[in-house]
């Protein structure tokens, strides 16, 4: 059991007492209430009207997987050391990725020439972003 630092939605909570076995991720049930907002009920891990019905390998030890529901959820997780963030439900993402338009914006070349981004609408664009942290 390791102390990891989770990022659920717009929840960063640290020091959770999380055991890691493979691709499953256990944490007691009120630590996954805490982090997420999930709470494991009688009908299911619940948050407000929302109840999603537990699996059974979900569960061991009175323990719940978190990793497994985020799957079951279509949630991507991302792990860096004791770090781990789980990212937007992929199905509520699907459809607003096709429909999303990037703002227009105006940068200079290399040369200092300005280009905006509307002067290639309709055209494919690679954008290349670098900064040093």
């Amino acid at each position: 059991m390791t102390n990891t630092t989770l990022l659920y939605d717009d929840r960063v909570t640290e020091n959770v007492a999380a055991t890691r076995e493979g691709q499953h991720l256990w944490l007691a049930p009120a630590d996954m209430q805490a982090a997420t907002g999930w709470k494991l009920e009688t009908e299911g891990l619940c948050r407000g009207d929302a109840c999603v019905r537990v699996q059974p390998t979900w569960t061991k030890d009175g323990k719940v997987d978190l990793a497994a529901f985020a799957r079951h959820m279509g949630q991507p997780m991302l792990e860096d050391g004791n770090a781990i963030a789980f990212g937007e439900s992929v199905g509520t993402r699907h459809d607003a990725l096709f429909s999303l338009e990037a703002p227009d914006f105006t940068l200079p070349d290399l040369d200092g020439k300005l280009h905006s981004l509307s002067d290639f609408r309709g055209k494919k664009v690679f954008m290349f972003s670098w900064g040093s942290y």
